[in-house]
């Protein structure tokens, strides 16, 4: 199982009644790998922490969401 496969790939289309077995396969794959990660991301944060970040069903944007909660200026590295 690539547990990443959700991050290098992009959100497959939704399952439809016209959805080939492939698609369905793909999007079964992209589904599962995106649950994992989001549930192996969220074990890995403290709670203290995990409660001021929006919460996401989406890892990439799960990731987006922690990225911006930690964003720090380049400024305040530079010495005056």
């Amino acid at each position: 199982m690539d547990i990443d496969y959700d991050i290098r790939k992009d959100e497959p289309h939704k399952i439809t009644d016209t959805s080939t077995p492939g698609e369905i396969l793909l999007y079964k794959r992209w589904e599962k790998s995106n649950r994992l990660s989001v549930m192996y991301i969220k074990t890995k944060i403290s709670a203290g922490i995990r409660g001021s970040i929006e919460q996401h069903e989406n890892v990439c944007e799960f990731l987006k969401a922690i990225d911006e909660q930690f964003v720090t200026s380049d400024k305040s590295w530079q010495a005056p």
